[in-house]
């Protein structure tokens, strides 16, 4: 069987901005001989997320990630159909998804990795696997509950940076579902403001391009900032902390911001920025889903009724072609997104 797949060409260095070209075409032969326990899946959908910046290193800096590796397939969260199958769990028509998708229009793969997941928990809409209902939902939900602290009737605001990103636009929602009376969103455009205000419910959205952030955030939360979803570190989450209210929380979800520079994960914080956490009494946690996994299942229950019933929009940005995954994952790293960054690879 013909199949295209693509690589990782080469590397931009720890210092560097990915580029397309660190990617590259193939054109490759799979055998459709299985050996027991393997399935041929035909791939759906793919994913590209801001973690893989991480994986295009030689060492990620991450002990639960591991690098890729020159001139072989990249992988990362995919969605399929089972073709067929010598695996007792899985029969030919079965949707199934895995974090470890090689990034190729067809693979053979252990039944026993892939996770059978059912089209009405998403409407039929199968890209939702790998954002809303997947392990970005995920993120947004568990980071909301384990660090978050919200409290119904406690009046608390929250701020998102990176709102109208894969997990800021679910994390918002949730946070106003779980108790927040004001939600404010932080984003690159005027296109995605509006989109958190009038689509996702957001009370109030600050275009960090064009606006005086520290002003507007005091315009925009009069009474101070109780919870704080970080998907971008730097300056942003600097401002953002300074307005922060006493016993506040700081979910530090990501630091996009930050992944094209050698700094240690999470990077180092200035004095005046850990003296406000320490003399405020504000909590800021790394937080990570895997370690929150056995949680996973009643909250993807959760995150499919909240869509389903519409109390949760989704977003998504969507490219044809697996041809062009490179420019989609280098658009996603500069903001090009609204919502998550889908690649369609076949119907």
């Amino acid at each position: 069987m013909q199949v295209q797949r693509v690589v990782l060409n080469s590397r931009p260095g720890k210092n560097g901005t990915p580029v397309p070209e660190n990617f590259r075409l193939e054109n490759s032969t799979l055998t459709a001989d299985l050996e027991d326990g393997e399935v041929l899946v035909r791939t759906l959908y793919l994913s590209v997320d801001p973690y893989m910046r991480c994986r295009m290193n030689e060492d990620t800096g991450a002990g639960y990630l591991t690098p890729w590796l020159l001139s072989e397939c990249v992988d990362g969260g995919g969605v399929g159909v089972v073709e067929s199958s010598r695996c007792a769990g899985c029969t030919k028509g079965d949707v199934v998804t895995n974090f470890n998708w090689p990034w190729q229009t067809h693979a053979v793969m252990k039944g026993s990795l892939l996770q059978k997941v059912h089209p009405q928990l998403v409407d039929g809409h199968l890209s939702y696997f790998l954002g809303a209902v997947g392990i970005t939902g995920l993120t947004a939900l568990l980071g909301v509950r384990e660090k978050g602290n919200v409290t119904k009737g406690a009046n608390q605001t929250m701020v998102v940076s990176g709102a109208a990103g894969a997990c800021g636009s679910i994390a918002g929602q949730i946070g106003r579902l779980d108790g927040c009376v004001r939600v404010v969103g932080i984003s690159g455009s005027d296109e995605k403001c509006r989109a958190l205000v009038e689509d996702l419910g957001f009370d109030a959205a600050i275009n960090y391009r064009q606006e005086d952030i520290p002003a507007r955030l005091k315009e925009r939360c009069p009474q101070g900032i109780d919870v704080y979803f970080d998907n971008v570190g730097g300056d942003i989450s600097d401002t953002v902390i300074k307005q922060m209210n006493t016993g506040g929380h700081v979910i530090l979800c990501g630091q996009i911001s930050q992944y094209n520079k050698d700094v240690p994960y999470p990077p180092p914080l200035s004095e005046e920025i850990q003296e406000a956490l320490q003399s405020k009494n504000i909590t800021r946690e790394r937080f990570m889903v895997l370690n929150y996994m056995n949680k996973a299942d009643s909250a993807l229950c959760e995150l499919s009724q909240w869509v389903k019933s519409g109390q949760i929009k989704v977003l998504e940005s969507v490219v044809d072609g697996i041809e062009n995954m490179g420019d989609a994952f280098c658009s996603m790293m500069k903001g090009g997104n609204t919502g998550k960054q889908i690649i369609k690879i076949s119907e």
